[in-house]
C-alpha cells in the first residue's frame, strides 16, 4: 500500500508485542498505515525483516513506503542510512504497544528519550 498525502506509514521494531530497545535485534516490524488527518489507525502489519546487515533495513522499509521508523535504541550511522533512504527516525522511545505509539505522535505526547544505542 502505497501512502498518499494525508496517509503516513510508519515501522516499528517488536518483541512480544511491543517497541523493541535495541533495534537492529528485533524479529518482526510492525508497519502500521495511519491517517494523518483523521489520526486514526488504518492498518496494522506484522513482518519478518531481511537479515540484518548495514542497509538492509533501510532499504526494505524505503521500499515499502515507510516515512517513519519508532525505535528504541539505534547507532548513529543506521540513522543517517535511514536518513539518506528518505526515512525520518524518532529514537528513545518507550517500550509500548505500536498502537499506544502511533496514537502518542498524533497526539503530540510522544517524547523521545536516550538512544541507548548511540555508539
Amino acid at each position: 500500500m502505497k501512502s498518499t498525502n494525508n496517509t503516513i506509514k510508519i515501522a516499528i521494531p517488536i518483541a512480544e508485542g511491543r517497541l523493541c530497545a535495541h533495534f537492529g535485534h528485533c524479529g518482526q516490524f510492525a508497519v502500521i498505515v495511519a491517517d494523518k488527518d483523521g489520526k486514526t489507525i488504518l492498518s496494522r502489519e506484522e513482518l519478518t525483516p531481511p537479515p540484518h546487515e548495514p542497509g538492509v533495513l533501510p532499504a526494505w522499509l524505503a521500499k515499502m513506503g515507510v516515512q517513519i521508523v519508532f525505535a528504541g535504541g539505534m547507532e548513529r550511522r543506521a540513522q543517517e542510512l535511514f536518513g539518506l533512504s528518505g526515512i525520518d527516525v524518532l529514537v528513545g522511545l518507550p517500550s509500548e504497544t505500536p498502537e499506544r505509539l502511533v496514537e502518542d505522535y498524533f497526539a503530540g505526547v510522544l517524547a523521545p528519550g536516550e538512544n541507548i544505542c548511540d555508539h
